[in-house]
């Protein structure tokens, strides 16, 4: 309970403005696509170079969980995920959205990222040393069997087709491998310049999940049809709660995937979203109602971002291993103030880790407060007409992908990607698929090539792959994965058989 002797550092007149203006600050950059919470963290060590450790900890904390909950408005409200971690919120939030439930929908994504953040952040104050080492467990070979986890998700988040969810994550695979081999130090697919250093995530994101939305906008033109509207009854703040709670299959799920996630170095939460979506859907008696604008898949998506946070800064803290991007940005701003994270840094510099914890459970409160507090009007950006609204995405677009690396040829690669996933939509073919695909791809390939240079140094790559409890653990998750997916995918093909066969008599 020493943590609770450092509380009062929190409501410290300046250490409290940070907080305040960093989880503002935070939810207004996560809105924003282009700026992912490592790139918000990024812009704003600078500003703690004249503040004290704990000050300048509290501003970075804050932001970093506020931006991963930010980037829910953009992904419910445009269909634009605010950063990778956020793609499965869009899949669900958006549909919501189109019905005119973009401010329940906001609701629903605070409360759960809420409910995650909090219960990351205790696991962080209560169990850091056990699980520092848990996660040191992990090796590559293990890491590549989460990866492949993740590459078995990938047919069923296309709910209209598994065969075309399957061909999209194979495109994601291959776009994945263009670029050099960190590596081997090989040339792969490079036909340009601009893909010299492969395809950024940032830029591809927004390529896949924006331009398309513009195209589709500006061929409706005028049409006063809008993405979203508001023109429903209000739905109240304890409704948002009442249905939260009501989903406590999909929040516990949500929230234990992004935990234990969090907890693995160098997987991040884009991978818990997207897993803890798949496996909410799986769980759930309902599960033909997800993509369609079913509230859980939101629920879900959401609390498995936050929850990951504070389980992301375990092995930072105790052991100097980032367990994320941007948990490796936070220790920048850890060494820039001369504190050197280990396993003695609770001796050390207490009141700077705790108060820093502590701060970073205020901070998923205030989250929710300003979050649900601006829901409502933020859903409003919906009502602008189609062209507007057009030209406002495309400038965003324009600016995220050329921010990212000031770079042009992120720009073209983005606008490419962007009519490219225009054109396979017209056939069926979804974005998120191809986005896991983008991104599990270089993570299971570097894997397994680090991987496979162990082995051949020890007993050869299939006693270091396929033996062991942990991988033995992790390849029956993914034969278990790989046979329910194909499994409901029968189901649900020999159900809508039925269905048509009923409809002809």
């Amino acid at each position: 309970m020493e943590f609770l002797s450092y509380f009062g550092g929190v409501f410290e007149p300046v250490s409290l403005m940070l907080l305040i203006g960093g989880t503002i600050g935070g939810l207004i950059l996560g809105a924003t696509p282009g700026l992912s919470p490592t790139m918000a963290v990024a812009l704003l060590i600078p500003f703690t170079f004249h503040l004290q450790p704990t000050q300048g900890l509290i501003l970075l904390g804050a932001a970093y969980t506020s931006t991963v909950a930010g980037g829910a408005v953009s992904a419910i409200l445009l269909k634009i995920p605010g950063a990778p971690a956020n793609i499965a919120t869009a899949l669900d939030g958006n549909e919501m959205a189109k019905r005119g439930e973009g401010a329940r929908a906001l609701q629903l994504s605070f409360l759960s990222s809420g409910v995650g953040g909090v219960i990351g952040v205790l696991l962080l104050i209560f169990l850091t040393p056990v699980l520092a080492k848990w996660a040191l467990q992990f090796g590559p070979s293990h890491l590549f069997w989460i990866a492949i986890l993740g590459v078995t998700v990938i047919g069923s988040l296309d709910s209209k087709s598994f065969v075309k969810g399957l061909l999209s994550g194979c495109i994601g695979l291959w776009l994945s491998q263009i670029g050099y081999d960190e590596i081997q130090g090989t040339e792969r697919f490079i036909f340009t310049d601009a893909l010299t250093g492969g395809i950024h995530i940032i830029p591809a994101l927004i390529g896949l999940f924006a331009i398309p939305q513009v195209l589709d906008m500006l061929a409706k033109g005028r049409n006063p049809q809008t993405i979203a509207s508001l023109d429903v009854p209000k739905y109240s703040f304890l409704d948002s709660v009442r249905e939260m709670i009501g989903s406590i299959r999909a929040l516990s799920i949500g929230t234990t995937i992004g935990s234990i996630i969090g907890l693995i170095p160098g997987v991040g939460g884009q991978i818990a979203g997207l897993v803890a979506y798949d496996q909410a859907r799986k769980f759930s008696p309902d599960r033909n109602k997800f993509g369609t604008g079913h509230s859980e898949g939101v629920i879900a998506a959401e609390s498995a971002n936050n929850a990951m946070v504070g389980p992301s800064l375990v092995p930072l803290l105790t052991l100097s291993i980032p367990g994320s991007p941007t948990a490796a940005v936070l220790l920048g701003g850890l060494l820039i103030h001369g504190i050197f994270p280990g396993s003695d840094i609770f001796q050390k510099h207490p009141e700077v880790v705790w108060t820093f914890i502590n701060s970073m459970l205020i901070g998923q409160i205030l989250m929710v407060i300003f979050g649900i507090y601006t829901a409502a009007w933020a859903a409003k950006i919906a009502k602008a007409p189609m062209p507007v609204m057009a030209a406002g995405v495309l400038v965003l677009a324009l600016f995220g992908s050329y921010s990212v690396q000031q770079s042009m040829g992120d720009v073209h690669i983005m606008l490419a990607l962007g009519v490219g996933m225009f054109v396979l939509q017209k056939f069926g073919f979804s974005a998120a698929p191809l986005v896991l695909g983008l991104i599990l791809g270089p993570i299971a390939g570097d894997y397994f090539t680090n991987g496979s240079m162990i082995a051949a140094a020890q007993d050869g790559p299939w006693v270091y792959f396929f033996t062991g409890p942990l991988n033995i653990i992790l390849i029956a998750l993914v034969i278990a994965s790989i046979v329910y997916s194909f499994w409901s995918n029968m189901l649900q093909g020999s159900g809508k058989t039925e269905a048509t066969g009923e409809a002809a008599q």
